[in-house]
């Protein structure tokens, strides 16, 4: 099970960077310390180990969610407003916030596109359910968690020195971010 993780953990870094497609199981068993074959046997094919990875990341975000939610009082805004800052520590993960927008953008592929849509929608359920807020608040919460998403992935806070644009767009995430821990 140690092997595995390791062998995931080395397929996150790849494959956040090169994406599905661009990734070389030999680049990732190399990270790894192991042979390809041994992770053939693991993972049986690249999209298998990358699916593997995927279903790791949602898992990650799923249980994040769960322990800021039973960390938090019972009302709807403060475990929202627990599970939203819980997220800002796992945007700090680089590779795992890049390994899930590769698995968006690997969306192509029939059997990545249902796993990706199984488990975003299953996070999604997930959110319904243990915050037990309005409709457009869940809605909104998902939202403003993939700008975050792409905010990290860009880097704005070390761009927003030297960009107004940037600035302005960290400025509005962090008054959204405000209004969702409110319940405006």
């Amino acid at each position: 099970m140690e092997r595995r993780e390791e062998i995931l953990e080395a397929a996150v870094a790849e494959f956040a960077v090169k994406g599905l497609h661009g990734t070389s199981t030999e680049s990732i068993a190399s990270r790894a310390g192991v042979s390809q074959p041994y992770l053939f046997r693991l993972f049986g094919t690249k999209k298998g180990l990358f699916l593997a990875a995927v279903e790791r990341g949602f898992d990650r975000i799923q249980s994040l969610f769960g322990e800021a939610v039973a960390a938090s009082p019972d009302d709807w805004m403060a475990r929202m407003s627990a599970i939203g800052d819980a997220y800002w520590g796992l945007l700090e993960r680089r590779e795992d916030l890049l390994m899930q927008l590769q698995s968006y953008a690997a969306c192509s592929d029939p059997e990545v596109a249902a796993v990706v849509r199984r488990r975003y929608g299953a996070l999604y359920e997930y959110a319904e359910a243990v915050l037990d807020a309005p409709e457009d608040k869940i809605r909104d919460f998902f939202a403003h968690g993939m700008l975050l998403n792409i905010a990290a992935a860009m880097d704005l806070p070390q761009l927003a020195k030297k960009e107004g644009w940037a600035q302005r767009c960290i400025d509005q995430t962090s008054i959204e971010a405000s209004m969702i821990r409110q319940g405006s």
